[in-house]
């Protein structure tokens, strides 16, 4: 009577979720993803779009391009994404192009989801691949990682203001 070992969603999104904290303390916004084949995770990254100055550098775009090194192959048929905000439409249309089977994401994104929210790029008939796409997974937290992010960014912002240019500290050496 063994105990059932099988990796779930959540801990896949943890692992998306180490991720966005990574980008986070790059001062990235915290979005993480990870790919997996087959029960294995072959790729996992985060957004990198400051760092690299890099518009297409958002964490599921960067981790599906190492998902096709690491298979040696461009069709990610067998893949499933995990990533810690609902994709955009750049990334979900990357998801079809690559013919992943599954997304499943954190956080719905109200601005701009791609797999559900505002469109539906993977349940679209007019385009040549359908996948399953499954939000919510650990989507408190999910959310609460971005809220944090951003409004430590708020404050940040808000100190500095009020500093102001003439409340700079005199130099060392006088």
């Amino acid at each position: 009577m063994g105990e059932d070992n099988r990796v779930t969603d959540e801990d896949y999104m943890r692992m998306a979720l180490a991720e966005a904290r990574l980008a986070a303390d790059e001062g990235e916004v915290p979005i993480g993803a990870v790919v997996v084949h087959e029960g294995e995770v072959i790729a996992r990254a985060h957004n990198r779009r400051e760092k690299d100055r890099d518009p297409s550098a958002h964490a599921e775009f960067s981790a599906l391009l190492a998902a096709a090194r690491a298979l040696d192959r461009w069709r990610l048929t067998g893949c499933t994404v995990y990533v810690t905000l609902e994709p955009c439409l750049m990334c979900a249309g990357l998801m079809v192009n690559s013919r992943i089977d599954r997304c499943v994401f954190g956080a719905p994104d109200p601005k701009g989801g791609a797999l559900g929210t505002l469109f539906d790029v993977s349940h679209d008939e007019r385009l040549n691949h359908e996948f399953e796409a499954a939000g919510g997974v650990l989507q408190d937290e999910c959310a609460a990682v971005l809220r944090e992010f951003f409004r430590a960014r708020r404050q940040a912002a808000k100190a500095a203001k009020k500093k102001g240019p003439g409340d700079a500290e005199a130099p060392a050496c006088c």
